[in-house]
């Protein structure tokens, strides 16, 4: 990550959504603690309980184990925090569909919070999204990775050149695009 206020924002909102699974986990562990064998068929968990009893494993209403797939990845900071946005929207959705199905004060509340904090996640990924364009030399965000597309001379100084100069022997086309003196 180019810009260490971004570097803060991602660092600061990873943390919590570590927090935000360790609640769901406490979430799930007390709502399946003492339940007995008649309670597991009724709910349905029958198949679940025989793979993992009532530990914590992780995976979709569907029954889809989570997979490392789900993870975006592009290492270019535009695309990346994009992607960031649209998991938190997905996860404010998915708080709003258990919401439209629980009816246990005991999980509403917990989900109400989480699904909040969801929201200030979205606004701090679009700050950090405001954060990195603003730091960008070109006014077209979309034509460079400002991650890896750095000018020759100015690279060790951390200034960028847009993708739409030439670049001649790792050096920029034009001093002003890049600030070189």
């Amino acid at each position: 990550m180019p810009y260490p206020e971004l570097k803060a924002i991602l660092t600061d909102i990873g943390t919590e959504e570590l927090a935000h699974l360790e609640m769901i986990g406490a979430i799930v562990y007390q709502l399946t603690q003492n339940l007995t064998p008649e309670e597991i068929k009724k709910a349905g968990f029958d198949t679940y309980f025989v793979d993992h009893t009532t530990g914590i494993y992780p995976q979709a209403a569907s029954g889809t184990p989570f997979t490392a797939a789900y993870i975006q990845s592009k290492g270019d900071v535009i695309t990346d925090l994009h992607e960031d946005l649209a998991a938190e929207q997905k996860a404010r959705t998915t708080y709003d569909n258990i919401l439209r199905f629980c009816d246990d004060p005991d999980v509403i509340d917990p989900i109400r919070f989480l699904r909040e904090r969801e929201v200030v996640h979205y606004q701090r990924f679009g700050e950090g999204l405001r954060i990195a364009t603003d730091n960008l030399d070109s006014k077209n965000f979309y034509a460079f990775n400002p991650e890896f597309d750095k000018c020759g001379k100015c690279a060790g100084k951390g200034k960028r050149v847009s993708a739409d100069k030439k670049q001649e022997n790792g050096n920029c086309a034009d001093d002003k695009s890049c600030g070189r003196k």
